[in-house]
Order: structure tokens, then sequence, then C-alpha cells
């Protein structure tokens, strides 16, 4: 198998995940048949289980607040844990053993049982699978007769890169409300279903342009929550571009830092429960920032951008973007003011992700 044949195979598999369909996760010998807990249901448990007993695959970093970790597994936080599957662990109660967002509402569950894990680097990859996917890290394991959808190995979701199948799909003048004078760029890779917009401002000449990578919010920028400073960031962004010679906003489909809504909103629950940011996202058993930045590199170079004057206040953005072979000519921090519902939030970023001004 090619290098990209492999990549659209996770590809595949990463949209089944997301579609709530079963998948098989190969390590050399070792093959998993899962479904994702989350999209587990009344129907589709039993189809894919049949007598009730597939075990459950979670976390170290959940199972150690389950009691179930001891102290060499909870060091190791993304490691694999399975759990017994009882009788009385129906779809709902398996939700209810994954999602910590639950836990104060349902303090007495269990009592849960660990098991020896037989595959442990096709569970690592299943793990690391459902975490690109934007899922919870938890399934239930079917035998070898349960069905499945798509399939990849363990080395092509280690190596899988976001941004190698990346293509222009089709471009577009769209003049906005900043500028009438701006392109739309719309970016498609094969096997996902997720499009990332590029919007050029202004009229391109031999400067070296100001950019912005702006993760999707959909909370911030749509709804204008006051939770974050993604949606004043946003349009903070379009209008220092316009006051430059050129500029352009990527509009990367990674919300959350890569997490997906849904557990972003989780993480929102947790936060309410006085979690903050960061913890919020590892309770949920995901890493503190899961966004794939090949992606903006891959379109930086289909546009053929090869250096920048970065719009961020995250050094870790700039790193990141040198590692794939851009040029950050200049770092341009991006000051926001705090409101009282996203001071803490705003205080993490500094503290605890190295974000500056």
């Amino acid at each position: 198998m090619t290098d990209a044949e492999a990549s659209r195979s996770v590809a595949r598999t990463i949209d089944a995940l997301r579609r709530g369909w079963p998948v098989e996760v190969r390590a050399g010998d070792e093959k998993l048949r899962l479904l994702a807990v989350e999209s587990a249901d009344e129907d589709s448990l039993p189809a894919f289980n049949p007598d009730g007993q597939a075990p459950i695959l979670i976390s170290a970093a959940r199972a150690q607040t389950l009691r179930l970790a001891n102290q060499r597994e909870a060091a190791a936080p993304e490691a694999p844990v399975l759990v017994q599957r009882e009788s009385w662990i129906d779809a709902a109660g398996a939700m209810a053993l994954a999602d910590p967002v639950t836990d104060l509402a349902t303090p007495l569950k269990g009592p849960y049982r660990a098991l020896p894990l037989a595959m442990p680097h096709a569970a690592s990859a299943a793990l690391k699978l459902a975490r690109q996917a934007g899922i919870l890290p938890a399934f239930f394991i079917g035998d070898e007769t349960a069905p499945y959808e798509a399939s990849a190995d363990a080395s092509a979701i280690d190596a899988y890169d976001g941004g190698a199948l990346l293509h222009i799909a089709t471009r577009a003048k769209l003049p906005v409300s900043v500028s009438e004078q701006a392109e739309i760029v719309a970016f498609r890779t094969p096997g996902d279903s997720r499009e990332h917009i590029a919007l050029i401002i202004g009229k391109r000449d031999g400067s070296t342009p100001i950019v912005r990578l702006h993760s999707e919010c959909l909370t911030g920028d749509v709804l204008g929550s006051l939770k974050c400073d993604c949606g004043p960031q946003l349009h903070s962004a379009l209008h220092r571009m316009t006051e430059a010679d050129w500029g352009v906003l990527l509009y990367l489909r990674q919300e959350g830092r890569g997490i997906g809504l849904i557990n972003k909103l989780r993480a929102y629950a947790l936060q309410d429960q006085g979690f903050d940011t960061v913890d919020a996202n590892v309770r949920l058993g995901f890493s503190i920032d899961a966004r794939d930045f090949s992606v903006a590199s891959q379109m930086l170079k289909l546009l053929s951008i090869p250096e920048v004057k970065l719009l961020t206040n995250n050094p870790a953005k700039v790193a990141r973007l040198e590692a794939e072979g851009i040029t950050v000519a200049e770092r341009l921090p991006l000051a926001i003011t705090a409101n009282p519902h996203n001071a803490r939030y705003l205080d993490t970023k500094r503290d605890r992700t190295g974000h500056q001004l």
C-alpha cells in the first residue's frame, strides 16, 4: 500500500467513525473490530455485538478517574485500558462510563473491572484514531465476526497527515464587509467531509502577507459566545489585513482545538464544574491541542505562499508552520480585551499553553 493509499484508508475510517459506523484497526497480527461508545444505541449495539459481551476500551486518563488505573498507567493518560462488560452496561451505561461530563449526575457508577489487554498496539491506535476523528476515545470491542465499514492500519494512523492529500477544490471572488477585493479558496481532502477555506484579502503583490490561522469556532464566530476570544480575534484579524498590502485568513475546520464541536461543548460543561480549558480536554481523553497544522502549511503551499507574517499569540503555531517548511518572517500579536466570561480562559492560555502578546 502506498503512503497515499494508507492516508486515504485512515481518512475513510475517520469518516466512518464520525458517521457512527463500526471500523477495524490493525497492528501487525492484532485486529480489533470497534464501535464507538458514543455512536452505540439500542439498534447498532446489538447488531455489532449480539451476545452483549463486548468489553469496552477507554483511555488510562478516564480509567484513573474511575479508579481502574494504577499509578504507572495513569502516568500515560493516552494509553488503553480494557473494561469488562457487565450485564447491566447497555449503550447508556457505557456512555456514562466513557463521558466524564455526567460524573456528578451519576456518582455511583460501577463497580467496573479492568481486564488484561491482549492487543495493546491495535488498542492504542484505536484511541488515537478516535482523537483524530474528534469522538470520545471509548469503544466496544467486538469479536472477529462483528461487521465493520472501514479499516486502517496502526502505522498509517500514526503517520496520518491531514494535509498530505489536500487540494484546491474551487475558488471564486467574494466581496466581504472588510474588503470588496477578496477571493475565497476551498480545499478538500479525499475521504474527509470537512472543507477548509482560505480568504485572500486585498491585491496580491510581492510582499509578505499577513496570515491568520483561525480554527473554526461555531459558538464564537457565529453565535457570539463570550466564553472565548475567537469571534473578536477573527474580525480583528480581517481588519488588520485590510490595513496591510494583503492578507490571508486560513479558516481551519478544527473546532475546539481539534476535538470537534460536541467535545468542545463537553469541555464547556466540565469548565462549568470547575475545570479549566486544559484540564477539561485532558479529562475527556484528548490532547491539550489536537489540531493538525500540516493542513495550514499545505494550504499555504498550494497558494504558493512560502513566507508569512503570522498573526497569532501562540508561539507554537510559529514553530509548527516552520517545521512544515513555511517561513515565518514575523509574529504579530493579536490583543483582545477580556470579559468576565472569558478572563479565566485567557489566563489559562497564557499560563498553561504559552500564549503571549
